[in-house]
């Protein structure tokens, strides 16, 4: 099979986030590349994700509502629909 040039622009960071990726997989950034292209070929789909890791801003949340709750504080309860409106409307 003969090889024909694709060429892609992107930024410096990017290229070496790439590279470094690949590396991480055992294989070149062009070989990472075709991959990634045969796959979407073949499903004729593109799954994008990330991993569903915090922000550290999310993260101090958690914490702060992890002390209040073992506190006591800033808890409220509801038992009802009714009541859990109610709260809702002072809001």
């Amino acid at each position: 099979m003969s090889s024909t040039l694709l060429s892609i622009k992107t930024d410096e960071q990017t290229k070496r986030d790439v590279q470094s990726f690949a590396k991480e997989l055992g294989v070149s950034s062009t070989a990472f590349v075709n991959m990634v292209i045969r796959q979407a070929l073949r499903d004729r789909r593109l799954v994008l994700t990330t991993s569903l890791e915090p922000t550290p801003y999310l993260e101090k949340l958690i914490r702060t509502a992890e002390t209040d709750y073992v506190a006591g504080k800033n808890i409220t309860t509801v038992e009802t629909a009714e009541e859990l409106d109610d709260l809702f409307k002072k809001l």
